[in-house]
């Protein structure tokens, strides 16, 4: 099979593999949501899935039952690679079959596999046929232009979609960053509020004790001991309050940032899920939700 079918075959399957995902999500969400992961109408899983069992398994097409257990085993195998290599390289799940039976990794499961190798059967024995007439339809010339121009597109449409996931998971990092700042200014305002109040104790403990004893001198170096212990815990507090609100303030600019990328990706992938930045993420989905 010549590169020019090979590469025709992986956008019209890619097409039409973004059609029934928009399709599917329209019937269960009634409304358009775009399920590729490139901002284009193609799903490359599909075309690169579909290819392989067209490509490379129409030699054995007499042989129904290795054509559909070929099937199933090249398309799972396929969509694990995707999503293992996804999740690899921008640190996030973007699917997960957990809960479903006989799963390998939460990357793919039985009954989607079952699934996907009935599709291909009906793709290779009754859709193929109907796709190889019209490749073979399209005049040479016009095929290698399109071609040109689809793979050139899907590049551009790569390039923007990984640099807006980065952008995404710096943005989870920096919101993460300041969460656990906060976190930490909490827990250092408590000890310190603890300490000052055992110290003044501690203080007015010993300060009373030697009042008895030597009067009116120590009673003032109590009240002295006192203010500074209250201007230390004030400036200290002062100083922590400002820090908080500049980071509450500096968390709402960065949560609050649009990003068409991260909104598309978000919706198209509702079980979408960072290895690093769980609750940040949350918190993202949580503001894209209510917008």
């Amino acid at each position: 099979m010549s590169l020019y079918y090979l590469l025709s075959y992986f956008f019209i399957y890619g097409f039409l593999g973004w059609c029934s995902e928009v399709a599917f999500a329209a019937l269960k969400e009634r409304k358009f949501v775009n399920r590729g992961f490139l901002n284009g109408p193609i799903c490359p899983v599909y075309g690169f899935g579909v290819g392989f069992v067209v490509s490379l398994l129409m030699p054995y097409k007499s042989n129904v039952f290795f054509m559909y257990i070929g099937s199933v085993i090249a398309v799972s195998a396929i969509e694990w690679v995707t999503g293992f290599a996804l999740e690899k390289i921008f640190h996030s799940r973007w699917w997960d079959y957990s809960e479903q039976p006989f799963n390998l990794n939460g990357y793919i499961c039985l009954p989607f596999s079952l699934i996907w190798g009935v599709a291909c059967m009906l793709i290779v024995y009754v859709l193929h046929p109907l796709v190889t007439r019209m490749v073979g339809f399209i005049p040479g010339l016009l095929g290698n232009v399109l071609l040109v121009v689809f793979l050139a597109g899907m590049a551009a449409d790569v390039w923007v979609t990984a640099a807006g996931i980065f952008k995404m998971n710096r943005r989870l990092r920096k919101m993460s960053e300041i969460a656990d700042e906060l976190h930490n200014i909490s827990e250092q305002l408590g000890e310190n509020i603890y300490l000052s109040v055992m110290t003044a104790v501690e203080k007015q403990e010993e300060t009373k004790k030697k009042l008895d004893e030597a009067g009116q001198e120590l009673k003032e170096r109590k009240n002295a001991v006192q203010e500074e212990l209250k201007e230390r815990r004030e400036n200290l507090g002062g100083e922590l309050e400002q820090r908080v609100e500049e980071l509450k303030d500096r968390y709402q600019e960065i949560a609050g940032k649009k990003s068409q990328t991260s909104r598309r990706l978000l919706k198209a992938f509702p079980a979408f899920d960072s290895n690093k930045y769980k609750e940040a993420l949350k918190e993202l989905k949580e503001r894209m939700k209510n917008k």
